[in-house]
């Protein structure tokens, strides 16, 4: 039962926040399918996801069916957060402010490790 609740508490959140509602319509990319693959038997999957997805729409005979296929329009998602934010009682600053100046640094840097490999890079230019 629990994880019922959880996959539809889930499932509700991201059809209503994210594109996932249009997985939806897959249905719908079927049906247009087989309608072209009926006229074209030659057709091919990635021909006819390339036809409808790639390049610009073109206004054939089939617009209106072709605009109905999943991720071709993009139906925006309107998402209102609604947030409660009790109000803070008794809230008080502080007056005592104390600040601490140091003489010395504060962080010193050793660097324990040499090398004379690293420090030849500095040389001038040679001629040969």
């Amino acid at each position: 039962m629990k994880n019922f609740i959880i996959i539809l508490f889930l499932s509700s959140y991201l059809f209503s926040t994210t594109q996932l509602s249009e997985l939806l319509k897959i249905n719908l990319l079927v049906e247009h399918y087989v309608e072209h693959t009926s006229k074209d038997k030659n057709l091919s999957l990635w021909a006819f996801l390339c036809m409808h997805y790639s390049g610009d729409n073109v206004k054939d005979t089939d617009y209106n069916k072709d605009m109905k296929l999943p991720f071709k329009t993009l139906d925006t998602c309107n998402y209102a957060s609604i947030n409660f934010c009790t109000p803070i009682q008794d809230f008080q600053f502080s007056k005592n402010i104390s600040i601490k100046l140091y003489k010395t640094p504060f962080y010193k840097y050793n660097f324990s490790f040499s090398s004379n490999f690293h420090s030849a890079i500095w040389q001038p230019p040679k001629s040969c």
